[in-house]
């Protein structure tokens, strides 16, 4: 009997999230590799003729082109499809194509979105300048707010989008109950799910329609490659994602696809560890400066944030006096990298003002929450008492 690879769902779905990570959507050539093979092709040949057209067609099963079909990108896209209890999904070139052919797959001229006010600036970006142009227009409501999400639903609202966490501020958003508004009224839910990952946090299974990665951060989690995914159902990634996809080409690299494959295989120690960690951390910053970090007893949203995920993550941030000592502090670090980059293995900070929410206007960073003087902190694999003793070292250097 053939030893099963990864690619019988009736199986693979019954696996837990790590044995997923690790196995999930593998597919072995003649050569019985244990290793996922890197498959660096951009076309395929046939036998014949009637070969290429039957395939084009969709009455023949195999690939024609790696735009829209590649083994490897395709072993994860499975994979990421089981860990996430989705039915499908399409992996792109980088956290933001995912989220750009989330929502752009779905409007048109004349449609309107709900958006979350908490985000990564360039999702603020699509939201609030990019998508006005094509005639779509976007509510921006405080996402912690239930009830704001059911108050600016419009006859012509197509989509709810938001991030729990969210980019900076950590603000979480009840995705039950904001879902079920949005399935009630008969609209598309669209969760970024990047600072949880499915091991912390799976939005499907709390109703939502959606889920959009940016798998460059904890997937990858070693800051090597861009990579971003879009799950939900086989109706939604073959029938509207799918046709934008593959005829706009944000599409993820083989290599790039084989990375984050293995990189998954270790996706589960590193975000516990670092959420361990991350949670030491935040303790010990708590008792300094202001901190936010879901973990923590004193994060607002505590209690919601710990029923929709099984650890913290390994994300927070914190607020000090204004853009002068978040950029002192930044400057007397040893240890931690200044980098606008999150979910690495390496425990980084930076001063989102200035780095990854610049290009909005500071009426709509301080609409959002993002202080001058705030400061984003991925920690990292790093012994977190060397990370505390370095951010007391920094503290200390700027009077805290």
């Amino acid at each position: 009997m053939k030893r099963h690879t990864g690619q019988d769902r009736s199986i693979t779905s019954r696996w837990r999230p790590a044995t997923q990570a690790v196995r999930g959507g593998t597919a072995r050539s003649e050569w019985g590799e244990t290793s996922e093979a890197l498959f660096l092709t951009s076309g395929y040949s046939y036998d014949k003729a009637g070969d290429a057209a039957a395939r084009f067609s969709g009455e023949q099963k195999g690939m024609t082109y790696s735009r829209l079909q590649n083994p490897t990108v395709q072993m994860l896209e499975q994979r990421l499809a089981l860990m996430e209890g989705a039915e499908a999904c399409r992996v792109m070139a980088s956290g933001m194509a995912a989220m750009t052919a989330a929502l752009l797959c779905q409007v048109q001229q004349g449609d309107h979105i709900v958006a979350g006010r908490a985000a990564f600036g360039s999702c603020r970006w699509l939201t609030d300048t990019f998508l006005p142009k094509f005639g779509v227009t976007s509510t921006i409501v405080d996402g912690r707010d239930t009830d704001a999400w059911k108050d600016a639903i419009r006859p012509n609202t197509k989509l709810f989008f938001f991030e729990t966490p969210a980019n900076p501020t950590l603000d979480i958003v009840d995705i039950a109950a904001v879902c079920g508004i949005a399935r009630e009224a008969g609209i598309v839910s669209v969760v970024d799910n990047a600072f949880a990952t499915p091991l912390l946090q799976r939005p499907l299974d709390l109703g939502a329609d959606v889920v959009a990665y940016s798998a460059t951060k904890m997937m990858d989690g070693q800051g090597r490659v861009l990579a971003g995914s879009v799950a939900g159902s086989e109706e939604f990634i073959e029938n509207t994602l799918l046709a934008f996809t593959r005829n706009t080409g944000p599409t993820l690299s083989p290599f790039n696809a084989w990375v984050v494959l293995k990189s998954l295989e270790t996706l589960d120690l590193r975000i516990r560890r670092q959420s361990e960690n991350a949670m030491k951390v935040a303790t010990f910053l708590d008792e300094r400066v202001e901190t936010l970090y879901p973990a923590l007893p004193s994060h607002p949203q505590h209690d919601l944030a710990m029923r929709q995920m099984e650890a913290g993550g390994t994300i927070m941030a914190i607020n000090v006096e204004g853009r002068k000592q978040a950029h002192g502090l930044l400057d007397a670090l040893e240890l931690i990298d200044i980098s606008n980059n999150i979910g690495d293995s390496r425990s980084l900070m930076t001063h989102p003002s200035s780095t990854t929410h610049a290009g909005l206007s500071e009426e709509t960073r301080l609409a959002m929450g993002v202080g001058e003087g705030m400061l984003r902190l991925n920690v990292g694999l790093e012994d977190p008492q060397d990370v505390i003793d370095d951010l007391d070292r920094a503290l200390k250097a700027v009077g805290l």
